[in-house]
């Protein structure tokens, strides 16, 4: 076997990989983004625990075929990147989204989650829900918020009780 196809069989096999194992994964069209500008959002990503990769269209089409994603082929056309992200669901779609923002150049294309594709709505309203941390600050506040009242109207009842 040639040494090109033993690495394109590594490259499949690690792209079947990140796919089956992510909770989350955002397509982008990255043309037209300089050097500095991918520097800047990889480290971004990384800090985030999220991966962005390139690969080749025909290995990604092949692998998501043989894990039953469907729909993707239409989007597998031109320069793509992906990101994967293995634990916070929000993260790639709030980071891909804000970049193209500020850089006009980075578009999304589609996600996949749940076994489902996602439209470019989908992962733009991803993006503009808060993130994890601060979704779990929310939780806690209106939590606290309950027991808070619920301590009050306990010490009601028993101040009414002593009386």
């Amino acid at each position: 076997m040639s040494v090109n196809k033993e690495a394109k069989i590594a490259l499949y096999e690690e792209i079947k990989e990140k796919l089956s194992k992510a909770t989350h994964v955002v397509m982008v069209d990255y043309s037209g983004v300089n050097v500095e500008e991918i520097t800047a959002l990889r480290s971004e990503c990384r800090a985030a625990g999220v991966e962005y990769k390139v690969y080749k269209n025909t290995l990604v089409s092949r692998a998501a075929k043989e894990l039953g994603i469907v729909g993707w082929d239409q989007f597998l056309e031109g320069t793509n990147a992906f990101a994967f992200s293995y634990e916070d669901v929000v993260a790639p779609s709030k980071i891909l989204y804000e970049f193209g923002k500020k850089t006009e150049k980075c578009t999304i294309k589609c996600g996949y989650m749940d076994g489902k594709v996602t439209t470019v709505q989908e992962e733009e309203a991803l993006a503009k829900l808060p993130g994890k941390d601060a979704l779990i600050v929310q939780l806690i506040w209106a939590l606290q918020g309950n027991v808070r009242n619920l301590a009050y109207a306990l010490n009601a009842i028993k101040e009414k009780m002593e009386a």
